[in-house]
């Protein structure tokens, strides 16, 4: 199966569209990581090889991406590839997408429910990232430092990078995130996190990536105007909301389970 997803992986480095950025690559204000520090780390391409999201790897064969991801998008048309820390390489795993689950009162990005549940065809060895449940409420606190990981754009208008990198953001609070983005940030659902004066932030194409505190997957990429804008922090989908519905799907033999009264 590994061996097979390396053929596979080679079809996918040939005649990409995407502008490679080889110096100084950045989930902008970030830096270079190894994938084997971040293993959860995945990202998600398209038949021509076009690596358009990200994701976090939480089960053997599932992982957790925005909805805005692949919404509308047919299994057919969408891989996972697993450690290869270079897109430009053929380490790692290319897994076929079996079933994509998008949050039913998803509608877009900016209204909430902006996370999926990917199934692989492929069982992958992990380490998995842990969900963050309701009562972790401590990870949200604001000035919480964050890890936010991807393979995206290094600005606004800039190429992807060629790596995997990670950028280190506080936790902004409610107020601050409604004083950017008025009522369309919605406490409930979203999560904000990102510098006043910017500078560090998620881009084009980490949609779907991870927002990682205390060890655990707290959000996902989603939306926010332009990348590390001062006075704009980044916008993620608040997991813990959704912590019964994507463990639903991650672990359904669990949630088919009669809770004993």
């Amino acid at each position: 199966m590994r061996l097979g997803a390396l053929l596979v992986a080679t079809l996918f480095v040939v005649g990409s569209p995407l502008a490679w950025a080889d110096s100084v690559p950045m989930v902008v204000g970030g830096s270079r990581v190894r994938v084997e520090d971040y293993p959860f780390a995945v990202y998600l391409v398209d038949r021509s090889g076009f690596q358009f999201c990200g994701g976090s790897l939480v089960g053997a064969d599932k992982v957790v991406t925005a909805a805005h991801c692949v919404s509308g998008r047919s299994t057919a048309n969408a891989w996972v590839v697993w450690d290869r820390e270079d897109k430009l390489g053929t380490d790692g795993v290319v897994a076929g997408v079996r079933d994509i689950w998008v949050h039913p009162r998803f509608t877009s990005s900016m209204r909430g429910y902006d996370v999926s549940v990917v199934t692989l065809s492929t069982r992958l060895p992990g380490p998995y990232v842990p969900l963050a449940a309701p009562q972790d409420t401590a990870l949200y606190a604001p000035n919480t430092m964050a890890t936010i990981l991807g393979w995206g754009a290094v600005s606004s208008s800039g190429s992807a990078s060629r790596y995997l990198v990670k950028g280190t953001v506080p936790i902004t609070t409610d107020a601050a995130c409604r004083a950017a983005y008025g009522q369309t940030y919605l406490s409930t659902a979203m999560v904000c996190a990102g510098y006043q004066n910017g500078g560090v932030d998620t881009c084009q194409g980490d949609s779907g990536g991870p927002l990682i505190s205390g060890g655990r997957l707290i959000g996902d990429t989603s939306w926010g105007r332009g990348c590390a804008m001062a006075g704009y922090p980044g916008v993620y989908g608040r997991l813990a909301t959704y912590y019964d519905a994507i463990e639903a799907q991650v672990n359904p033999e669990m949630s088919a389970v009669p809770t004993r009264r």
